[in-house]
């Protein structure tokens, strides 16, 4: 599944949401809190996201590409597992374009992508 989210945020401000996991919350109301092995997002970085439903969900940064605004990780819930393939692109007209590709099983991903509409609409406000 694929969803997109266009705004007014600067295509850098966005990145730099995406990019520390400390300011996920501040985007994404279904996060409450963040456990990261780093401070900005890497390969290889593990941590866990609890929700606001206080369930807490693994996860592994698998790439990230930072000139091109681009990176992907995969998410655990016991046996579930998801992997979120996120974009930025800046558009004219200073607008910006946040893309998120869900891979995993049906029913997972239509249940996050209720979720993370609404949260790609919010990062990518000024």
């Amino acid at each position: 599944m694929r969803l997109r989210a266009t705004g007014r945020a600067g295509s850098a401000d966005v990145w730099e949401r995406y990019a520390l996991p400390a300011k996920w919350p501040s985007w994404s109301p279904q996060i409450r809190k963040v456990s990261a092995s780093g401070e900005r997002i890497a390969p290889g970085m593990k941590g866990e996201v609890t929700s606001f439903f206080g369930i807490t969900v693994r996860f592994l940064v698998e790439s990230v590409d930072e000139k091109r605004r681009r990176w992907a990780w995969r998410v655990r819930l016991g046996p579930i597992r998801l992997r979120l393939h996120h974009s930025v692109h800046a558009e004219e007209g200073g607008r910006v374009t946040t893309g998120l590709r869900i891979e995993g099983p049906f029913p997972a991903v239509v249940a996050y992508a209720c979720l993370a509409q609404p949260a790609l609409r919010r990062l990518v406000r000024p």
